[in-house]
């Protein structure tokens, strides 16, 4: 999200999708139980949103968190350099969108991902896919209702659509996400709407 800050592409974004869906704030407020008042100011692209609050517009919003969060690339050639991003925070994760990759009939998008220990991060659950790649560290994910643990190298993919949470056994954990949305999923075009 380099350019506009993470706010600025969120509310710019969120105002795109719920205007091409004809939904009002109130609506919105109502889907993701995030106050109208709220929402307004994250259009307005005030304020510092959450993994939380993120997921739930997206959720409620029926479109992947990219579709939300993503600056169309430049060109061809597409540097990300860590520095550059903002973080997007949870209760224990930190993600950074490093890339929204969108071929006919998949989208993909890749996060670094950091997990806190000392607290777990928790989802309702969401569209799509779960990839992970654990880079350093130990990480408990419980999904479907088993609990697993992870260590440097081990892979993990699990359907998101159930609870699923996130524990750092050992220190900070480092590992790459995957989100992988399913074809039904059909994000919008967010090239006509950037910059406002």
């Amino acid at each position: 999200m380099a350019g506009q800050g993470a706010g600025k592409v969120l509310g710019t974004n969120l105002r795109a999708r719920r205007d091409e869906q004809g939904i009002s704030l109130s609506e919105l407020a109502r889907r993701s139980g995030i106050a109208k008042g709220t929402l307004s100011q994250l259009e307005s692209g005030a304020g510092n949103p959450t993994i939380e609050t993120v997921f739930s517009l997206s959720n409620a919003l029926g479109v992947p968190v990219s579709s939300l969060l993503n600056e169309p690339p430049p060109s061809d050639l597409v540097l990300v350099r860590s520095t550059d991003l903002d973080v997007l925070s949870g209760d224990a994760v930190d993600l950074r969108m490093l890339r929204r990759l969108e071929n006919p009939g998949a989208l993909l998008e890749i996060y670094d991902q950091q997990i806190r220990p000392g607290t777990v991060q928790h989802s309702d659950g969401h569209p799509g896919t779960e990839h992970h790649v654990i880079l350093t560290g130990r990480l408990r994910i419980t999904a479907q209702g088993r609990p697993q643990e992870l260590g440097p190298g081990d892979y993990l993919a699990f359907r998101a659509n159930t609870v699923h949470e996130y524990e750092a056994l050992d220190g900070l954990v480092r590992s790459v996400l995957l989100l992988e949305y399913p074809p039904d999923v059909h994000p919008s075009a967010i090239d006509c709407v950037h910059p406002v």
